[in-house]
């Protein structure tokens, strides 16, 4: 989701600035120092559910972090093209999954901020918390109990949702993920090289790169 579909400056500014802003205050340390010591505990997570875990952040550093994401959420914004090219797949008769690390309460803020929702059949995260009342109803929500830089992940995800690995197409900004998936047998894969509009673009060598959804977007269905 985020990197993919929703621009990461988000996700960045919050984990990179705005957190270490407020760890420098309540620790009396310098930002830098601050961001440096946060960024190696960031990094101890790294490929786990913990990673993304709100709660768990919430009481390693001591304040609520849903409460600070809600104060940015302005920055909340799609990728360029995002609706054209989902409703382009809809049109072409494709199944549309979200699939992300996303905590629960992460993932509620998110879709209620973008008109994301409407355009899937199904959302599948990286946690074990599905049906949460933060979750929007439709579409249907399921939990995988891994993260997506676990094979596993997509062996599970695979049957979770009955895919043909050798027909699906995964877009994702992280190559670990995508690598990990291939291993998983997911056949087709895109890497996003511009995750950030405040970050210069960064193809992939080990995959098929984009910057903006128009690249692949689906051609209008034909007429009669």
């Amino acid at each position: 989701m985020d990197g993919t579909l929703l621009d990461k400056h988000f996700d960045d500014y919050f984990w990179e600035q705005y957190v270490p802003e407020h760890y420098s205050l309540r620790h009396d340390l310098g930002l830098e120092q601050a961001r440096a010591e946060l960024l190696a505990r960031y990094q101890r997570t790294a490929g786990s559910l913990l990673w993304a875990d709100l709660d768990h952040w919430s009481r390693e550093l001591g304040f609520d972090l849903v409460a600070l994401k809600e104060q940015l959420a302005s920055l909340i914004v799609l990728r360029p093209r995002v609706e054209r090219f989902l409703d382009r797949c809809r049109q072409a008769g494709k199944q549309l999954y979200l699939v992300t690390n996303a905590h629960h309460r992460t993932l509620a803020l998110k879709l209620s901020r973008v008109d994301l929702a409407c355009r899937l059949d199904r959302i599948v995260h990286a946690g074990s918390d599905a049906g949460r009342p933060e979750l929007p109803a439709l579409p249907p929500v399921a939990a995988i109990n891994r993260a997506k830089e676990e094979e596993q992940f997509w062996h599970e995800l695979t049957r979770l949702l009955a895919l043909d690995p050798a027909r699906s197409l995964l877009i994702d900004d992280s190559e670990t993920v995508l690598a990990q998936a291939a291993a998983g047998g997911i056949r087709h894969l895109c890497h996003i090289a511009r995750p950030s509009s405040r970050l210069p673009t960064r193809f992939s060598s080990r995959f098929p790169s984009i910057e903006h959804f128009d690249e692949i977007m689906p051609p209008l269905p034909r007429t009669p």
